[in-house]
């Protein structure tokens, strides 16, 4: 089914605490504590079409992430991970879908009213959807533009980016919207320190020297699933990966930079606050490492690891 309000291609069945609703009937309460407080966590999980089948990646992996993000913000999903990894193969096979993108989200409901999260009802749902490229289908091939933005990453001791959670996203809306009213596709964010952070949805790597380069942890950034991938990726290929702190200055004289993600896959910058970025345009070991990741993705060529499940 289309949602009203685009074309984009919607599951007719979510997944909620462990019973198929109608997409139109996977509703909440407007006084659930997630809407006033934000206390929702979640993944964002692709499916590719391969020839097998339909296939999950990383699966396993983003629903444990999940289920840490829980643990950090003292909240019990109630599904174990085995049990929410089968609940997102039923949605992708109940659906029909070949490939689609899903979102299992566990969150504070309907109960009491205050800041205090512990009474009130956990809820978990899984919806999906068909979702392109999320920066748009030509930023792959040729790049796009970023600024830096002038909204910092919150501190690890303030909001753990470490969690997945829904109101870290606020600080996401901020750089993106600020971007995006300037002229630019994304925003990088950098640290309280002044450090080179993250996207407001993507991990970031540049390239210099041949040399791979990607912020550490301590630099107020997800724990990316995509971005462990890229790390085992170039690896196995021989390149060297280094997670350091990167000053913003590298960000202009690097060779190569890129965005991470499961909505971004691998998407090239070609320039960062009008700087153009080494020719301008995608680089060669970013083309190199699109080539693995969507081979893999694809079922075409054999991963690292179990990363492919299917459906």
């Amino acid at each position: 089914m289309a949602h009203p309000s685009s074309s984009t291609e919607t599951a007719s069945k979510v997944w909620h605490n462990g019973k198929m609703v109608d997409w139109a009937d996977a509703n909440i309460h407007v006084m659930s504590h997630v809407i006033h407080y934000g206390s929702g966590m979640f993944e964002g999980i692709r499916c590719y079409s391969t020839p097998q089948g339909p296939a999950v990646f990383r699966l396993r992996e983003h629903i444990a992430r999940l289920h840490d993000s829980c643990k950090i913000y003292r909240m019990e999903p109630g599904f174990s991970v085995d049990e929410l990894v089968e609940a997102c193969l039923e949605v992708v096979r109940v659906n029909g879908f070949k490939e689609c993108y899903l979102r299992p989200i566990v969150f504070r409901g309907y109960g009491s009213f205050g800041v205090n999260p512990m009474p009130n009802p956990v809820e978990t749902y899984i919806a999906s959807w068909v979702w392109g490229k999320y920066l748009g289908q030509e930023a792959i091939e040729e790049g796009v533009d970023v600024c830096v933005a002038s909204w910092a990453r919150m501190h690890n001791n303030t909001l753990p980016p470490t969690a997945k959670a829904a109101g870290n996203y606020l600080n996401s809306q901020l750089i993106k919207m600020e971007a995006i009213l300037n002229g630019f596709t994304e925003g990088i964010a950098l640290d309280t320190t002044g450090n080179v952070s993250e996207g407001s949805g993507e991990n970031l790597f540049l390239v210099r020297g041949g040399k791979l380069f990607t912020p550490p942890l301590s630099s107020a950034v997800l724990t990316g699933i995509t971005r462990d991938s890229v790390i085992q990726i170039a690896r196995n290929s021989g390149v060297e990966v280094v997670e350091q702190v990167i000053p913003r200055a590298w960000l202009y004289i690097a060779d190569e930079v890129f965005f991470t993600g499961t909505a971004a896959e691998i998407t090239p910058i070609r320039s960062i606050d009008r700087i153009r970025i080494g020719a301008g345009k995608r680089g060669p070991l970013t083309a190199k490492l699109q080539d693995e990741f969507f081979a893999i993705t694809s079922g075409r060529r054999e991963a690292p690891g179990d990363w492919l499940t299917f459906a």
